[in-house]
């Protein structure tokens, strides 16, 4: 796992560090042991900052906490964050909850509550410690969208019924709790809109577009599409999105949101498919399944408000961001020793 390591995040220092303009802080994440929260929270301790993680680990996983574990500045709370709870702290980034399909949908009726009871928990803590609060929502608030790109004006096309709702609605629902927290009770709030993001520490098996086609490629398998491949995402690696993350929680009080985060470049799922397999030299052919319900046609964030607002926009291109994923998925695949095809046996021997 160390060229993972090495992938994810540099040497973080273990004294005060430079916490910048805005001095040291004592900041909470929770979801802090996913994909996105262990990014942040690595981020966050090499600014100098004390990090409180909490996490159920539902699909959190500890080794994206490896780089940390033992730190001076870094505690782990083992709570859900659906459940009330009391932590001190002077800012809260709520990325608290399952964020592919597969997971989400595992238990539906928990994803919501994730969503929003989490909500109300965090904010009740905002509101009674004066923390700013920032939350995680998600591109999904658009649904299959009419509207192409999308601005933040825009309202959605949502199913509200369908097997994506759970987490669809939780997260629209999450949204109208902190502006009405932030109208009712002056709290501080904080919104992104997450559009698709990758990079190293991503599940392997969590579901999502950029995870399984690599995942498959490196096994030398099926690389499976579903659709017909025209269905349209934009990617953008995963440093970009925290330093949005960073960005816009250190902006003034005039800036609450919702600001799109996510890289405008996009891609059929074919052209995906195809980079990947050529980056890892893969002998996989694309094979095609039925779309699932309610899967979106296309998705690309309109990200003038995150230029204007905070000088955001994303640097890393698309074939360098999967290089390093592809780096950590190999890495991955070698110490949980998955993947014993002949294919990847001769892989492994020509990446080492």
């Amino acid at each position: 796992m160390l060229h993972a390591n090495i992938e994810r995040a540099a040497v973080l220092p273990g004294g005060p560090g430079p916490a910048g303009v805005f001095g040291t802080r004592r900041i909470l994440v929770t979801g802090g042991a996913g994909f996105l929260g262990s990014h942040l929270c690595e981020r966050l301790i090499g600014e100098g900052h004390e990090v409180i993680c909490l996490d159920n680990f539902q699909t959190g996983q500890e080794r994206n906490l490896r780089q940390l574990s033992g730190h001076p500045r870094f505690e782990l709370i083992r709570h859900d964050v659906a459940e009330p709870f009391s932590v001190e702290a002077d800012e809260i980034y709520n990325l608290a909850c399952p964020a592919s399909p597969p997971h989400y949908q595992a238990d539906p009726i928990h994803t919501l509550k994730t969503s929003v009871l989490g909500a109300l928990n965090v904010l009740e803590l905002a509101r009674t410690t004066g923390a700013k609060v920032f939350q995680a929502s998600t591109s999904e608030v658009y649904g299959d969208p009419h509207m192409h790109p999308q601005p933040e004006s825009y309202w959605g096309h949502v199913n509200p019924i369908g097997p994506r709702s759970c987490y669809d609605e939780g997260k629209r629902c999450a949204e109208t709790l902190f502006f009405d927290y932030a109208r009712r009770h002056d709290v501080r709030i904080k919104i992104v809109r997450i559009f698709n993001t990758y990079g190293p520490g991503m599940h392997p098996e969590d579901g999502r577009v950029v995870s399984n086609f690599i995942v498959q490629a490196l096994k030398g398998e099926d690389i499976t599409i579903y659709g017909d491949g025209s269905q349209t995402r934009s990617f953008c690696f995963v440093h970009d999105l925290i330093d949005g993350f960073v960005r816009l929680m250190n902006s003034g009080p005039e800036v609450t949101g919702p600001v799109n985060i996510g890289n405008p470049g996009e891609f059929t799922m074919l052209e995906l498919a195809s980079l990947v397999v050529d980056l890892v030299n893969s002998p996989s052919r694309v094979v095609f399944r039925p779309l699932p319900t309610d899967d979106p046609r296309q998705r690309r964030p309109d990200i003038s408000r995150a230029d204007a607002a905070l000088g955001w926009k994303p640097r890393v291109q698309l074939a360098d961001g999967l290089r390093m994923t592809i780096s950590y998925f190999d890495a991955l695949l070698r110490e949980t020793a998955t993947a014993a095809t002949p294919y990847r046996r001769a892989h492994a021997r020509a990446m080492a």
